[in-house]
């Protein structure tokens, strides 16, 4: 692609510095993902990520720095262009957040793409659409995406940059679950309008709030509460908008799509617990677990309802009891996660045994679930 003579992506390094909504951001991005995926999107999902959640997998890319790609995480604009001009700019531009999008979603529409390659473009466009959404990954090479403009808040030194990634988020004071609960609010309408939008939208929607961040920021501020009113209303929706956009774009490109077999990699088994580290499953639908008895299968599906019996905690996935596809029976270990994974999307690896004609898989090391 051809280079605008104004627009740059910056050097590799100081990328390192540009690490987009924080732990809790990214997390609640993927997180807000999986709820809105397909059922066979969530499927290829999970045999993509050899079993990983993707909310695990969310901050991958900033915890394996490489200067090869550290240029991915943002696109640096000057500020005062028009809609036309900012997307010709966009358009033309080279090794950014927006073609590096594109490169990781030519990949996994590529069918001879290794296991590998695929697993790691997956994990590179999880964090990348959230990257695109956070407004100063849409910014100035000048200042560093905002690293350069040193602001206080909560009576501490920031910067514009630090204050949009987490400082921000962290201010509600709440927990990884209840951030979900609180930022997941689109309308089907809000849906579907945010899934039609291309990603030169969505770097258009960053770059409009970077212009308003810029002309009011100040070197030495004092952000007050009045800001963090203002302000976190926008966060919230810009991480709704990049779960969203990022459950439309997955189950656009994984639509259809058959997986036979991974190789996963199972946690390290706790004492007494027979289990393999890492063995060749296959990777199955929950309406195909009635199939498996007698085999040992990777699973996901969304938790309706759980039991505790006492002797053991039974979950179930699919449906509600009695209509669920697959029972959880959670013991020893297991067990204490009680009534934590109700409404969640969970991945579980166990063998599949059938109980009074219904599919069920024991689990007694609570490491084997996750959620």
């Amino acid at each position: 692609m051809k280079k605008t003579t104004f627009l740059t992506t910056g050097l590799a390094i100081a990328a390192f510095g540009l690490v987009s909504w924080g732990f809790k951001g990214h997390r609640a991005v993927a997180t807000i993902a999986q709820k809105h995926l397909n059922s066979n999107t969530a499927y290829v999902v999970s045999a993509y990520l050899k079993g990983e959640q993707m909310e695990a997998v969310s901050t991958w890319a900033d915890e394996n720095r490489d200067p090869k790609t550290a240029p991915w995480h943002y696109i640096n604009l000057p500020l005062g262009l028009s809609h036309d001009a900012f997307v010709k700019a966009v358009q033309e531009s080279d090794n950014n957040v927006y073609t590096a999008i594109l490169k990781t979603e030519a990949t996994l529409k590529d069918v001879n793409t290794s296991a590998d390659a695929r697993n790691e473009a997956l994990k590179y466009l999880i964090h990348l659409v959230g990257d695109a959404h956070q407004p100063m990954h849409v910014s100035r090479k000048e200042d560093k995406g905002g690293n350069t403009i040193q602001l206080r808040f909560e009576d501490k030194g920031t910067n514009l940059h630090s204050l949009w990634d987490s400082k921000l988020i962290d201010h509600e004071g709440l927990s990884q679950e209840d951030i979900v609960k609180n930022y997941d609010t689109a309308t089907p309408a809000d849906i579907k309008k945010w899934q039609a939008d291309s990603p030169t939208e969505w770097l258009w929607e960053s770059y409009q709030i970077t212009t308003e961040l810029y002309a009011n920021a100040k070197p030495g501020q004092s952000i007050d509460e009045l800001y963090y009113q203002k302000y976190i209303p926008v966060v919230r929706r810009r991480i709704d908008q990049a779960g969203i956009r990022l459950a439309g774009e997955l189950n656009r490109l994984l639509a259809g799509l058959k997986v036979k077999t991974v190789t996963v990699p199972l946690p390290q088994p706790e004492a007494g617990n027979s289990a393999s580290a890492a063995t060749t499953i296959p990777v199955i639908k929950l309406e195909e677990v009635k199939n498996y008895t007698g085999k040992t299968v990777t699973v996901s599906g969304k938790v309706f309802s759980s039991k505790d019996i006492g002797s053991m905690v039974l979950v179930n996935l699919g449906a509600a009891f009695p209509n669920q596809l697959l029972t959880l029976a959670l013991k020893g270990d297991a067990q204490t996660l009680g009534t934590q994974l109700d409404g969640k999307n969970v991945t579980v690896t166990g063998q599949v045994i059938d109980y009074k004609g219904k599919p069920e898989i024991i689990i007694t090391d609570k490491n084997l679930i996750r959620f």
